[in-house]
């Protein structure tokens, strides 16, 4: 039986790869640790299909060293004592030439799993490379963290997708066989999400599909067709994850209850992290509904907290509540509009100084530089409040939060209104 496609294709070295320039151009971070023989512990961080697991074996080929590899999804504590007994064998201690061991899905680890690892890493036993779409500060435990450095893969840009869509053409020993023409790639760059291996799939889905005699003419309209007639075949990998967590948080931001249990159900029954489930309803709370309903960021907060503790399949009626009460719920997103607004204006302005008045004075010396001079303690005056500058005067009078059309933002609005007069437009 064939390799598919995208097996068959695997860069073997840096020069094959194509992008992530930031880690393996000429100046990347990688290819310097390469060039110099000194190899880190450290986790790739990125979607799936943007080339983690390919970077790591060009590594261990690079370098020259034993690869060992684990799968966090089949690999219990004592299969990681045993492929670090045999790489302990294979390199010796604090060299340039420890053993590489990749964990795919170190996210799925628990940390008894995660602890194990930690003494092989710092006695130089063997140098860590860990894969993970989720983000490791939540996912991998603070003692492993500190001993790995951490880097970001993207997913691939358009040029990058249609060069390796031209090389499957010209390269592969199959495919290349074949008179195929690429009319269009629209159609099969949207459906592959900016993943590598989920674009080569869908490719050569669609190149098999054709009888061996005919010319091949790619369309975005023969790609929809042929795609949407074998779906559960072009998505063997897996990689509809991202769409139905989109389709889940839009369900929840569009206030339709239904649909979101749906999509939650679609998930759970796909075997989906219920606290990666958790963790996106945290955020949603906040980004979506905001000051609208500060309850919701508490009950999101909550939702995490349970489900971590009680696991599945219970927590699937915590989820549930949360998921139907976030949809339920107002919606506001003045809070991540004015945090977006204030970033822009700082990166705009600069590091613009802090008023005098509202600095801190800790020191004499400080005092005498007016530090502190003139700031008025709201809880002295009517209604705890005092007018007073807190911008730096070159922004002074800026609105960057604006209260959202609903009832708990509106008596927010009149709040301000009636403290600030108009100063900010309320």
């Amino acid at each position: 039986m064939n390799e598919p496609l995208a097996e068959r294709l695997r860069p073997q070295s840096l020069s094959d790869y194509l992008s992530q320039s930031h880690l393996v151009g000429k100046t990347g971070v990688l290819t310097l640790q390469l060039q110099q023989g000194v190899i880190a512990s450290m986790i790739f961080w990125g979607p799936p299909g943007t080339g983690k697991t390919t970077l790591a074996n060009i590594i261990a080929n690079e370098s020259k060293r034993p690869f060992y590899t684990l799968s966090a999804i089949n690999s219990g504590v004592k299969d990681i004592r045993e492929v670090i007994e045999k790489a302990k064998q294979s390199g010796g201690l604090f060299t340039t030439k420890n053993p590489i061991l990749f964990i795919d899905e170190i996210h799925r680890f628990s940390k008894s799993q995660q602890d194990s690892l930690l003494q092989a890493v710092e006695k130089g036993w063997v140098t860590l490379i860990g894969a993970t779409t989720e983000n490791p500060s939540f996912e991998v435990i603070p003692a492993l963290l500190s001993r790995c450095q951490v880097y970001t893969l993207n997913s691939f840009e358009k040029k990058d997708l249609e060069a390796l869509l031209h090389r499957a053409i010209k390269e592969d020993s199959i495919i290349s066989k074949r008179q195929i023409t690429l009319k269009e790639t629209d159609a099969l760059l949207r459906l592959s999400g900016g993943d590598a291996r989920k674009l080569l799939n869908i490719f050569e889905l669609i190149v098999t599909s054709f009888d061996d005699t005919k010319k091949i003419i790619i369309t975005n309209e023969v790609v929809t067709k042929r795609v949407q007639s074998n779906t559960v075949r072009y998505d063997k990998t897996g990689e509809q994850h991202y769409d139905i967590i989109s389709a889940f948080i839009k369900s929840i931001r569009g206030s339709d209850p239904n649909a979101a249990v749906y999509w939650l159900a679609r998930m759970l029954e796909g075997g989906e992290d219920v606290k990666f489930i958790a963790r996106r309803l945290l955020i949603l709370a906040s980004e979506d509904i905001g000051n609208a309903n500060p309850t919701a960021l508490v009950i999101a907060n909550n939702t995490f907290q349970a489900v971590s503790v009680i696991g599945h399949p219970e927590s699937r009626i915590i989820l549930s509540q949360c998921v139907t009460y976030l949809a339920a719920s107002a919606k506001s997103n003045s809070a991540y509009i004015a945090i977006g607004k204030a970033q822009q204006l700082v990166k705009e302005t600069g590091d613009l100084s802090v008023p005098l008045p509202i600095r801190n004075a800790p020191t004499k010396l400080m005092k005498e530089l007016g530090y502190g001079d003139k700031y008025q303690y709201a809880h002295d005056y009517d209604n705890n409040f005092v007018a007073q500058e807190f911008m730096p005067d070159e922004v002074k009078n800026t609105t960057l939060y604006e209260p959202g059309n609903n009832a708990r933002e509106n008596a927010q609005r009149e709040f301000l209104k009636l403290r600030w007069k108009n100063k900010y437009g309320y």
